[in-house]
């Protein structure tokens, strides 16, 4: 007889395990990275309220055709740099800016809000666009917006009074930032010298433009012509200006390049202004009368920041630079960015320039198409995590974070009077946890309480309890020095505020 071979079982396929991975330009935030961010938002928004804005809070999503399309690159898909999902019968988005969402809450709201509205929000938005150098596709901002009818030039210089007074408030000084400002019209001028009336081709103009610092003049050139490849072979489609357009503003660019590298060297700002050589290159550039009336309601920002102080604390901190435009479509006057003078460096610690840490404008048209009547605005936002980026760098805000004292369980019989101790801590606002594993040693216990940061571990046993004793354990003394000391009970909370 025969006798069949048992079937061998086929080897089970190896499990596959998930990656513990984040998507491109999304970030965890963990410990003292952590903390510093809620000191700066703590200190941001006590600035806000400092300075008369009150609060609001708008959902993450608005719907699609709300919330706008001003960030928009790709003109075959108007919704290509945000997160768009379908939601029944209309399309949601998350927010890129918090501005569309302010709009949109105006329109909705404006019979029971006062004007001028002076408000601000801090919340996470999201661009769907490429990260790299602390630039991320889900970050905070801050921003502070006044809406209604307000004093142009008055409005801007509180907006830039508030954003230096929180910068040096946040740890900056005043030598590590230069607020630039700009006026819309400026740039609005120069086109319509040139004849540019296409919407479209505006646009694509002064995005060119924008592009300045990051391409140079022929990297702008070539988006204002037929358009430029970078390095991974994307194409940008370009402006299709004429050679006489693009000369134009060539040479409008070459003299804002030419004030900047002057700039670097030995003038200052202020003496080259007086001499009046830089206004008057650029204002025979433009010649036009809405380029002019950009030129003055700089000037009136200039008047209204020398009104607030004697000293120029303000005006010292600011220039004028024509070339900036701003990305965003909808700003239509004042423009603003601010530029940390200084380097950081990336993970791989090569230095990089990570662009504007608050940016902004003035705007008047966002509310109208909702009301079709203008509500004006303008507003200034602080990329709170790229703030964060460099400030971590810095060293120069001290952060403040109790950890918990620790309460050691030696024996578990005595449960209920290490629980009353930690109450006792607890009681007096005093951060502190119990070790959760009376199986584990004491050795075991000091070298977790090590890693977590306690700085003191309160060990008690038989003797301490019989003689209405503690043990205090100082974790953050002097290696090699006697950092143990046995203590009253009823001496346990001022004991432990002399080692904080």
């Amino acid at each position: 007889m025969v006798r069949a071979h048992p079937a061998v079982p086929k080897k089970m396929e190896k499990e596959k395990k998930l990656q513990a991975i984040l998507p491109a330009g999304f970030e965890d935030r963990w410990d003292r990275k952590l903390i510093l961010k809620k000191e700066l938002i703590k200190i941001i928004e006590n600035n806000f309220l400092k300075f008369g804005f009150s609060a609001l809070e708008t959902p993450s999503f608005e719907v699609s055709e709300n919330i706008g399309s001003f960030l928009a690159n790709d003109e075959s898909n108007s919704m290509s740099d945000v997160f768009t999902f379908g939601d029944e019968n209309k399309k949601i988005t998350l927010r890129y800016d918090l501005s569309s969402p302010l709009s949109r809450f105006v329109a909705q709201n404006y019979l029971t809000i006062p004007f001028p509205y002076k408000r601000y929000q801090i919340g996470n938005v999201w661009r769907n666009e490429k990260a790299g150098n602390a630039r991320y596709r889900e970050f905070t901002q801050a921003d502070c917006d006044i809406v209604g009818n307000f004093n142009q030039g008055q409005a801007n210089a509180e907006l830039i009074k508030l954003i230096i007074d929180t910068l040096l408030k946040c740890g900056l000084k005043k030598d590590q930032f230069k607020i630039k400002i700009s006026n819309r019209k400026l740039v609005k001028g120069l086109l319509n010298k040139i004849k540019v009336k296409d919407k479209k081709q505006e646009l694509k103009v002064i995005r060119a433009i924008d592009k300045l610092e990051k391409f140079g003049i022929k990297g702008v050139e070539a988006l204002l012509k037929e358009g430029r490849k970078d390095d991974s072979g994307d194409f940008t489609t370009g402006a299709n200006l004429t050679d006489e357009q693009v000369l134009v503003i060539v040479n409008f660019l070459n003299i804002e390049i030419n004030w900047k590298n002057r700039q670097s060297d030995s003038e200052t700002q202020e003496e080259l202004t007086k001499a009046g050589d830089y206004f008057s290159e650029q204002r025979k550039i433009f010649s036009d009368s809405l380029s002019n009336e950009g030129f003055d309601e700089i000037d009136e920002i200039y008047d209204n920041l020398e009104n607030s102080s004697e000293d120029g604390r303000y005006t010292r901190l600011i220039s004028v630079d024509p070339s900036m435009v701003r990305g965003l479509d909808y700003y239509d006057g004042f423009i603003l960015e601010t530029e940390l003078k200084f380097k950081v460096k990336n993970i791989k610690g090569k230095e990089i320039d990570i662009g504007s840490i608050c940016s902004g404008g003035q705007y008047g048209k966002l509310v109208s198409r909702f009301k079709g009547v203008d509500f004006p605005g303008t507003g200034v936002s602080i990329g709170v995590d790229r703030l964060l980026f460099a400030m971590m760098q810095l060293e120069q805000i001290k952060t403040e974070e109790q950890k918990p004292v620790i309460v050691c369980v030696m024996d578990k019989k005595y449960l209920s009077k290490y629980n009353e101790i930690l109450q006792t801590l607890r009681d007096n606002n005093i951060n502190s946890e119990i070790y959760l594993d009376p199986s584990k040693n004491m050795g075991k216990q000091l070298t977790y309480a090590n890693k977590r940061g306690c700085p003191v571990a309160i060990i008690c046993g038989e003797n301490e309890f019989k003689d209405k004793t503690v043990t205090l354990k100082n974790l953050l003394g002097v290696k090699g020095e006697n950092n143990q000391k046995t203590v009253k009970y009823e001496d346990l909370v001022y004991e432990i505020k002399k080692i904080f």
